[in-house]
C-alpha cells in the first residue's frame, strides 16, 4: 500500500538527496508494518523521533512499535525543537 512518510527540520538529512527539498517521499509498505519497522530504514536515531503524527494524530511513543497505517495515511516526524 502507498503512504506519504514526512520528515522536518533536522531530520530532513536522513530523506534521500532527491527528496530533502519537499521533505517527503512516497514509500510502498506492507499493511501490517508497524510504524517502527517504516522508518528504520531511514536510520533515524531514537532520540529524534520525537513527534510522531499519522495524519495528523500524534501517536504515543509506546504504540509505535505496534500501531499501523492504512492506504494514503501520511505519516509525518519531527525532532525534538528548541525555541526562545
Amino acid at each position: 500500500m502507498k503512504i506519504t512518510f514526512k520528515l522536518f527540520a533536522t531530520l530532513t538529512d536522513y530523506l534521500p538527496a532527491e527528496a530533502r527539498r519537499s521533505n517527503l517521499v512516497e514509500l510502498d509498505v506492507s499493511p501490517a508494518a508497524p510504524i517502527s519497522q517504516i522508518i528504520e530504514p531511514f536510520g533515524l536515531p531514537p532520540k529524534l523521533v520525537h513527534l510522531v503524527l499519522v495524519n495528523g494524530k500524534y501517536v504515543e511513543p509506546e504504540k509505535r512499535m505496534t500501531a499501523t497505517l492504512a492506504e494514503g495515511d501520511v505519516l509525518a516526524i519531527w525532532p525534538p525543537i528548541a525555541g526562545g
